[in-house]
Order: structure tokens, then sequence, then C-alpha cells
């Protein structure tokens, strides 16, 4: 009788290898999939360069209508067309056409509709959704509490400088950042210290931390604020401890001694 032994891992790293030369063989250049089979889109958004351009199109004309709004201020046409009001949605539509733009340009492999980020888990569409809500509601029946122009150029501040913080982290990382917590070290995953990352252990992480948190400064509402912080506070906590036992398996002593030398810059998370 035979006996089947289990592949070891040199086995399945090769595998890996000709599924993505594969994969690369036959890709177009208007093709977003990801030649690592585990990052395959498993949204409801199909997968095809038709998703891609009508998403970004639609980022695109909201985006533009948010800087609009912004700059105008709606002209003070009407009591929610506020210049707060329109750089929310330019910051939004920004930050999500930003994630798959970054992704198509410096880690391609990975790219994929689900890059967008814009089926990111019924949490964070139900938070954006009371925030607006917050905004309002309070605009409506108490304007005078938005009218503190001071804190709403702080919020301006603190979304560019999260964007910059979190796009700027991307690019530099290349082709060694995800959107999906890595389990197992893939080949060529190295262990990036430099540029941005000298000074911030996940600035990817930190960067949307005080983008969010910038938001609600525009906006003025201090609900939402409040909430924003509570919950990227619990969410970034846990992945980042969850992320950094794999990344202690992939690079040992190098990564222990750079979380040691290293914070986040996200308060409260060491």
């Amino acid at each position: 009788m035979s006996s089947a032994t289990a592949p070891d891992s040199a086995d399945l790293d090769g595998f890996e290898e000709r599924l993505r030369q594969r994969a690369m063989a036959k890709s177009h250049p208007l093709d977003t999939v990801p030649t690592d089979t585990a990052l395959q889109p498993r949204g409801l958004i199909p997968n095809t360069p038709l998703s891609v351009a009508l998403l970004s199109f639609l980022l695109g004309s909201l985006f533009s209508l948010g800087l609009l709004l912004s700059v105008t201020n709606g002209y003070g046409q009407y009591w929610w067309s506020t210049s707060q009001l329109g750089f929310f949605l330019a910051a939004w539509s920004a930050f999500h056409w930003g994630e798959f733009a970054v992704t198509a340009g410096w880690n391609r492999d990975k790219c994929s509709v689900d890059s967008f980020l814009l089926e990111n888990g019924a949490l964070y569409h139900i938070a954006h959704s009371v925030a607006l809500l917050e905004y309002l509601v309070t605009l409506y029946f108490k304007p005078e509490w938005k009218q503190f122009p001071y804190i709403s150029l702080a919020g301006v501040a603190m979304t560019l400088v999260g964007q910059a913080l979190r796009s700027g982290a991307m690019i530099h990382a290349g082709s060694n950042f995800s959107h999906v917590m890595a389990f197992r070290k893939a080949q060529g995953h190295t262990l990036v210290t430099d540029g941005i990352y000298r000074w911030f252990r996940h600035p990817s992480y930190a960067g949307f931390f005080y983008w969010a948190l910038g938001t609600q400064l525009v906006l003025q509402n201090p609900v939402s604020f409040i909430f924003y912080a509570g919950v990227l506070y619990k969410f970034f906590s846990r992945r980042i401890r969850a992320e950094e036992v794999y990344l202690l398996r992939f690079f040992g002593d190098d990564y222990r001694k750079y979380k040691q030398s290293v914070g986040t810059m996200i308060p409260f998370i060491p």
C-alpha cells in the first residue's frame, strides 16, 4: 500500500509561485485580478474593468461636487449646503479612490475592485451615516453649534495629514503592503523600517485614525468624534495585536527590535 505525505512549505510555496506566474501570463493591462489567490475579491461588486471605471466616475463626481460645495459654501442657497459638508464628501470620495489608485500604481499584484474599500464592513458605513445624521440634525435645529471655523480648519489639516500619511505609507511599502492581514510570509516580503516607517510602526493605520477624526472635527460632531475615537481604538488595538503575532513569526528578532524602538503614534496603542 502507498501512503500519502502532506506537502511541505517548500512545495506549497512552489505551487503558489506557479499559480502566480500563470495568472501574470494571462493578465491584461486592464485586469484587476490579484495574482495571490488569497486576495481574490469576495464582495458583491463585480471585479471587472467596467466596475472600476464606474466606481471611479462616481467617486470623482462626488469629489467634484463636494469640492465645489466646500469652496462656494453652496452660495448660501440651502440650509444644508455648507463648506463643512462639502469637504466631508470630497474627503470621503478621495480616500476611497486613493486606496484603489495607490494599490494600482504601486502594488498591482494585489489590486482588485476590493481595493476601493467600499465593502469595508457594515460598521464602517453605519459610522459615516451616523456622522452625517448628527451633522444635519444639529445644523437644522442648532446651526449656531456649527459656527466655530477654527475647529473645522484644524479638522481640515488633520484630515489632509492623515490622508498623506496613509497614502505615503502604502506607496513606500509597495508590494509589502496589503489591505488583508497576511497569515503566511509571501515570497519577497520584506520588513520595511525606513522612510515614514522610521517614525510610525503602522503609518497606514495611524493615517486612517487621524483622517477619520479630522473629518469629524470638520463637521464639528462631538458625539461622532468620541464614537469614532472609541471604535477606531478598539479596532486598531486588536488588529495590530493580531498582525504583530505573525510579523514576529515572519521576521523574528528584527521585528521585535523594531517594535521596541518605534511606536504606533496612535493614542494608547504603544
